[in-house]
């Protein structure tokens, strides 16, 4: 896999991914990470994703043809070391691998490159665009 230069990861992307890990307790959350000019905005779920207490199972195979920066996922633990098949998994999923645990702040998270060895990653403030979409739907009423 080709290495993806990052320069971080949005403010907002990161507590995304800590308020879903806060909200998968007790089991694992997992996502995959994908970069926009060269910053970390998104987190993919794939379809048949499990979680258990103790792993989460992202199956790959599921991914649509694009690239991904790395993974994302919660250690309800706290250790945020990765385990073995963590660094596995890392491997195949690129070189900014995200764990994150209690108490699920902006201080408790922990970013590995796809050998497992630990790497800073910023958190960037980023103003996302307008997808068009509006969170507020209004329906038309007479």
């Amino acid at each position: 896999m080709r290495a993806r230069k990052v320069r971080g990861i949005a403010r907002d992307t990161l507590r995304f991914i800590l308020e879903a890990s806060r909200s998968s307790l007790p089991v694992e959350f997992a996502g995959l990470l994908q970069v926009e000019n060269e910053i970390i905005t998104e987190v993919l779920i794939l379809p048949g994703t499990e979680s258990s207490r103790m792993s989460a199972l992202v199956r790959l195979y599921m991914l649509p043809n694009m690239q991904v920066a790395g993974s994302a996922h919660s250690h309800p633990s706290g250790d945020l070391r990765p385990s073995e098949p963590d660094i596995i998994f890392f491997s195949r999923t690129g070189d900014y691998n995200i764990i994150v645990g209690p108490p699920f702040d902006e201080q408790s998270f922990a970013c590995y490159d796809g050998a497992g060895r630990r790497r800073d990653l910023a958190i960037l403030d980023v103003e996302f665009k307008d997808d068009g979409f509006d969170d507020d739907f209004e329906e038309d009423r007479p």
